[in-house]
């Protein structure tokens, strides 16, 4: 280490400093903030502050616009969804509870169940009489070749 030969280098050395652009006064701080005031932006800020708010703004209102435009297509596919329901509900009325069903509806059910039974009736009938021939066909060629083996 090596002395400092001058006292005023000395002083400047080891002092605090008290006044610089940069280093802002206790006084001053401290009166801001017993006062209350914040210190006030300056106009360019002010601008730049402002203009990103409406951008942000902006952006915010292109996706609420997107958002409900989003809503609304929903909102009218489950309105067609509704109605393709009903209709189809409507067509199918016999899949309905029994318990849900109004008389004419109930008449008409009954009508096409007696159909229905009429119809598996024929079916049966037709069945039936093709099996016989086909057992008595099958019949008859066991005897023949039993005929024939003898």
């Amino acid at each position: 280490m090596v002395k400092i030969p001058r006292e005023s280098n000395l002083l400047v050395t080891f002092s605090k400093r008290r006044s610089s652009p940069l280093v802002p006064s206790v006084e001053a701080v401290i009166d801001r903030f017993l006062a209350g005031n914040p210190p006030q932006p300056s106009s360019c800020a002010l601008q730049l502050i402002e203009a990103h708010r409406n951008a942000r703004v902006r952006e915010l209102n292109m996706q609420l616009t997107q958002v409900m435009n989003q809503l609304e297509m929903e909102k009218k596919r489950g309105q067609e969804l509704d109605k393709m329901r009903k209709v189809g509900a409507e067509q199918r009325w016999w899949e309905s509870p029994i318990e849900e069903l109004d008389v004419p509806r109930l008449e008409q059910l009954k009508a096409a169940l007696e159909v229905l039974r009429q119809n598996v009736a024929k079916l049966d009938d037709r069945l039936l009489i093709q099996s016989t021939i086909i057992l008595t066909s099958i019949i008859q060629n066991l005897k023949l070749r039993l005929f024939l083996l003898i």
